[in-house]
């Protein structure tokens, strides 16, 4: 495929550092971080010991936590290009 002034490969390497940018921000959010609480952070109940032994690191009860799951929502890609349409959306 021809890249214009860039060098062949290219756009093969830019698509792979845009997935491994991806794949190490996915595991850096669930590597724990610091101890685990032994109440919630957000509503004060006691997290069971079960709970923060199988999780180390974890600040939530798993209601809140459930709650926060299910509120999530998939941050779009990364466009290293910055086409106008991706602007428009």
């Amino acid at each position: 495929m021809a890249g214009g002034w860039s060098r062949d490969g290219a756009v093969n390497e830019q698509i792979e550092a845009s997935i491994s940018d991806e794949l190490a921000r996915m595991k850096a959010a669930r590597q724990p971080v610091g101890d685990s609480l032994t109440h919630c952070a957000e509503c004060e109940e006691e997290i069971p010991e079960a709970r923060r032994l199988a999780r180390p690191g974890v600040k939530l009860c798993l209601d809140c936590q459930q709650d926060r799951d299910a509120a999530y929502r998939a941050r779009g890609g990364i466009n290293r290009r910055g086409s106008k349409d991706s602007q428009l959306k």
